[in-house]
């Protein structure tokens, strides 16, 4: 009997996810259990109604990632991009590579890729939302927990939430001694080094450090005629660092974090006519490892952020009161090829032009010189009253926002011949409450309630035309106010399973676009709302070694603010679609098999469709589109579905592991698939993705000693090299973007305590 136990307790120490039964068996009960039911999954803590609670007592759609899991998707320095496709009716796209994610949940995104875009998916980093794009892709590491909430969170979280939120929570400080380092190498060089210390100042302070750098050589040479470089893209160098105290009282804890971010790297490669007309194949001749561009020589990246918050919690015998003060800045300067080719059309013959026809030449670069942002929550919640809880809240942010965007022109050499500029102040408040009620010992209902209010004050000048136009200023002061609300309910069917319901309203703020370098349009988007219905069932099985999560969701949003993206020029232009239509299901589902193998899968599907029988939209000329078009050559939108909006997204993993000598032997495998999607709002051949299936392997090694753990492992992303176009710019050629191709590196680790 007590052997079993120990070796019940070693097999749960290096089996990441699996957990010993509860504690409060005694040995008695340990003799009469097989050893494999000594096992279950662990249970998942989480914050989404910024409460900790089990995820699976909350009502409404949340999968979280941690350990293992957060180990192997970032293996070899991977972006924030890494969660794309990992995570029920999430997806992720860039067209600045690592430095602007833009998220989908359930279809509902943004494809602007303007340096103001809004997004309707909020992203909260150790609980201050981040508003503006480019603080969204701050590189993960060390960090506990990431949370994907579905559906509108307008309640809790407030404005930008009527598609989901996307919440991650860094490692906290600790008094005990603790922390790690990592370094892997792989291809092209890279270098992914990052690590954490913690441990105690004094009896009441205690510290943690946590620090990443990143190194990736370029490795795509440029063979455009007379412009031939050798590792000319696709590399970055990138530091970042977090400091956190954390001040423990009695009765009040003190949080201080503070974080910093610098990357120089190379922007995403484009690549003009990779695609064969129509089809959406690559053309012939393309290789990954090759461009040919006349301005590759001058096209960088290079962002600087910065940020702190402060968080104060007064826990009472009743009641606990919260606030968190939050600052971010950040700087950003990124130009490259847009056209991605090299010539142009309207030049004499013996001129080079390549690859196929490029029309026009289109160099342009965009950076934010000066920004900030401070945000205010002040809350007081219940502390487990018995029947009745709630919290009340009041929230504040403010954002200064300037922009400049040039155009150059590539046949003078890349001389200057476009300036303009957008600023932009945005002021907004709000007050909230939930209230969590008890109405027996099965059914706990909850209600949420917050009133919204946001106003923008933008202007924008262009002070050089590269047209040769007049210069040209605009501007445009939109200010709206809202009533949130979400109503959900939770049945407790038995001890293991849950029914849960949710009706939730959310709505988005006005936005504004107005790069008007090379256009004369400042335009404003009207609020989005959203009316959301969603019901589920959340189940442990299997003693506790398996789960199940299943929901199903139906919403309609009215004024959708969707972005026009290029068309027939390079700017994007705002409109609202009478209304928008999107159902479908998620699963989730987590096995441990046996005490040596865990499993988990996830599905969704997802169908959205625009309702507007007025929009239409410019279309590109070179591709083919299969909208039907008006007298003026647009596309009418009318039944299309949303773009960056796959219908299936599915993802299994599996692990395995077996003790050998005095350690584990494991392997780490994950597949993840997403159907077919449109890079743009109308339909074409061309621009259509294709289904993309990549892969991940990790085999390791792991083995501890009396202080320090040890893993020693090597590993594979994208192990089928499987290349697919991912995006495109359409209003010069049939300009493409593709994804990451096989990574291969080795990796190790040590944890020390």
């Amino acid at each position: 009997m007590k052997r079993q136990t120990v070796i019940a307790l070693l097999l749960s120490a290096t089996l990441p996810g699996v957990a010993l039964a509860d504690e409060e068996t005694g040995d008695d009960d340990v003799g009469d259990m097989s050893l494999d039911n000594l096992f279950k999954l662990e249970v998942i803590q989480v914050t989404s109604r910024k409460r900790v609670e089990n995820m699976q007592d909350v009502p409404a759609s949340v999968t979280a990632i941690q350990g293992d899991k957060l180990d192997v998707y970032g293996s070899g320095g991977m972006d924030i991009r890494f969660l794309s496709g990992k995570i029920p009716s999430l997806s992720i796209e860039s067209s600045f590579g690592r430095t602007f994610p833009r998220f989908y949940v359930r279809g509902l995104g943004n494809t602007d890729f303007d340096l103001n875009g809004s997004q309707p998916v909020s992203l909260v980093f150790d609980e201050v939302v981040l508003e503006n794009p480019i603080l969204k892709g701050f590189p993960v590491f060390d960090v506990a927990r990431i949370e994907v909430l579905r559906g509108p969170q307008g309640t809790l979280f407030g404005r930008n939430t009527p598609a989901g939120l996307v919440k991650f929570d860094s490692a906290k400080p600790s008094q005990e001694f603790e922390g790690y380092a990592n370094l892997s190498y792989g291809t092209q060089s890279s270098i992914d080094f990052d690590a954490a210390v913690s441990g105690s100042v004094s009896d009441n302070v205690s510290a943690r450090l946590s620090v990443m750098r990143q190194e990736k050589d370029n490795w795509i040479d440029n063979l455009a005629p007379g412009f031939v470089q050798d590792n000319v893209l696709g590399g970055h160098d990138e530091t970042a660092a977090r400091l956190q105290f954390l001040f423990e009282g009695n009765d009040m804890t003190a949080l201080l974090n503070y974080h910093m971010r610098s990357m120089d790297a190379s922007p995403i490669p484009f690549r003009a006519n990779i695609i064969k007309p129509g089809t959406n194949d690559f053309a012939d001749g393309y290789d990954s490892k090759k461009i040919y561009q006349d301005a590759a020589s001058r096209a960088m990246q290079s962002v600087d952020s910065k940020g702190a918050s402060l968080k104060l919690e007064y826990a009472y015998d009743k009641y606990t009161i919260t606030a968190i003060t939050g600052f971010e800045s950040v700087e950003i300067l990124s130009g490259a090829d847009i056209d991605g080719g090299h010539g142009a059309a309207f030049l004499p013959p013996e001129v080079p032009m390549g690859p196929g026809v490029i029309f026009f030449p289109a160099e342009s670069s965009d950076g934010i010189p000066d920004h900030s942002q401070w945000s205010q929550e002040l809350r007081l919640s219940t502390n487990e009253l018995g029947k009745l809880d709630y919290q009340l809240g009041v929230f504040y942010f403010e954002e200064e926002l300037t922009i400049d965007s040039f155009s150059f022109n590539t046949l003078a050499g890349g001389a200057l011949d476009g300036v303009a500029q957008q600023q932009q102040e945005t002021v907004a408040w709000a007050v909230f409450g939930t209230i969590d009620y008890d109405m027996s010992d099965q059914w706990k209902v909850t209600t949420g309630l917050r009133y919204s209010k946001d106003k923008k004050d933008f202007f924008a000048q262009r002070t050089l035309s590269p047209f040769g136009a007049p210069n040209i200023s605009g501007e445009a002061h939109p200010s709206d106010s809202h009533v949130s609300w979400d109503v959900s309910a939770t049945y407790e069917i038995d001890k293991d399973t849950n029914f849960y319901t949710r009706i939730a309203d959310g709505f988005r703020a006005p936005s504004v676009q107005g790069r008007i370098l090379f256009g004369d349009e400042v335009t404003v988007a009207d609020s989005e709302t959203i009316l959301s219905f969603e019901a589920g069932i959340k189940a442990d099985m299997l003693d506790g070694r398996a789960r199940v999560n299943t929901s199903v969701f139906y919403y309609t949003m009215d004024n959708q603010q969707i972005t026009a993206v290029g068309g027939d020029s390079n700017f994007n232009r705002l409109v609202n679609v009478n209304q928008t239509v999107g159902y479908g299901f998620e699963v989730d589902a987590e096995l441990a098999a046996t005490p040596d193998l865990l499993l988990t899968a996830n599905l969704s599907y997802n169908n959205t469709q625009l309702n507007d029988e007025t929009l239409s939209i410019p279309v590109c000329a070179q591709c083919t589109v299969t909208n039907t078009l008006n007298a003026d050559g647009r596309a009418m939108l009318d039944g299309n579905s949303l773009p960056h909006a796959p219908q299936w997204i599915a993802n299994i993993t599996a692990r395995y592991s077996t003790q050998i000598g005095e350690g584990e032997l494991y392997v780490y495998t994950d597949w993840s698939y997403r159907s077919s999607i449109d890079f743009f709002l109308y339909k074409s051949v061309e621009f259509e993705g294709k289904s993309l299936l990549e892969g991940g392997l990790r085999v390791g090694y792991s083995w501890s000693t009396d202080d320090h753990e040890y893993d020693v492992a090597l590993f594979i992303r994208n192990i089928t090299d499987e290349e697919n176009i991912i995006g495109g710019i359409d209003f010069n050629n049939l300009t493409g973007i593709v994804n990451e191709g096989r990574f291969v590196g080795a990796e190790f680790k040590v944890n020390f305590f």
